[in-house]
């Protein structure tokens, strides 16, 4: 049978048999290309399972240092390191006697190192005393004791129950009777339902606001300034030479430059101790 093809009629190839049958598992004779040896003209030997693939070098894409995070983590560290050292430096503070911390406050006047005979106490006065100190901080004052329960004056008060109150442990805050509203009402919220804490005003200060305990003074220009609250904390109490259980009830309430001489009979004198 002929096909028909563009280029002529194609005869199929003529198959010659041998008669023999191809041995199991070999390729008949047909199978092989003519002219050469089973495999002969083959392309080169395609590479299976990837064994013998050269590995492929990652490349390395240069990065940055991440500055970010860096500069975190420092300012971080910093901060806990600077928390940690108030925290530490606070703690040796409050450790130590409470007169060395008074001492450390900038500014205040330890009458106790410069006049010992002025802080003796225990010295009951009648009458009108002169003090060389003003405000006093310290020695003969009157029988009877300014009420110390955190009372705030709006006038003057004496002088010789003020100091006897100083001699309880109070801390006395005076201010000049022309400072601003508003820095009186800051000395008031320090001062007001604090027992041990008495304010007035005072005439002739020179330095707007002042500051008593037994044998200490600190004068500050204005009522934010932090001493006053380090004043307070260190000395309240801490200052009296009659210890924590003297009295600052029971005190004269009025207020007035000149001393009351006799006691009512529910206002006994505190013993000294």
């Amino acid at each position: 049978m002929s096909i028909s093809t563009p280029g002529g009629p194609e005869r199929r190839p003529t198959v010659v048999s041998t008669g023999k049958k191809p041995a199991a598992g070999r390729p008949a004779a047909a199978d092989k290309p003519a002219g050469g040896k089973a495999g002969a003209g083959k392309g080169p030997a395609r590479q299976t399972g990837g064994k013998d693939r050269k590995p492929v070098t990652p490349v390395k894409v240069s990065q940055g240092r991440a500055w970010g995070p860096i500069a975190l983590f420092v300012a971080v560290g910093v901060l806990a390191v600077g928390i940690i050292g108030v925290g530490a430096w606070a703690v040796y503070q409050g450790s130590q006697p409470w007169q060395k911390r008074a001492d450390a406050i900038n500014g205040i006047v330890d009458f106790r190192k410069k006049d010992k005979n002025l802080v003796k106490g225990g010295n009951h006065q009648p009458g009108t005393i002169k003090y060389d100190v003003s405000p006093p901080v310290a020695g003969p004052h009157n029988q009877a004791w300014q009420n110390c329960m955190g009372d705030v004056y709006d006038a003057p008060i004496a002088n010789e129950h003020a100091v006897h109150s100083l001699e309880h442990g109070t801390v006395w805050i005076t201010y000049r009777p022309d400072l601003p509203a508003d820095q009186v009402e800051k000395l008031k919220a320090k001062v007001q339902g604090k027992e041990k804490l008495m304010l007035s005003p005072y005439e002739g200060l020179d330095k707007p606001i002042s500051l008593q305990a037994w044998g200490f003074q600190l004068k500050v220009d204005n009522a934010d300034d932090g001493r006053i609250d380090e004043f307070i904390k260190t000395l309240r109490v801490n200052a009296s030479i009659e210890g924590p259980t003297a009295l600052c009830d029971q005190g004269v309430t009025a207020t007035g430059t000149t001393p009351r001489d006799n006691l009512p009979n529910n206002m006994p004198e505190q013993p000294t101790q």
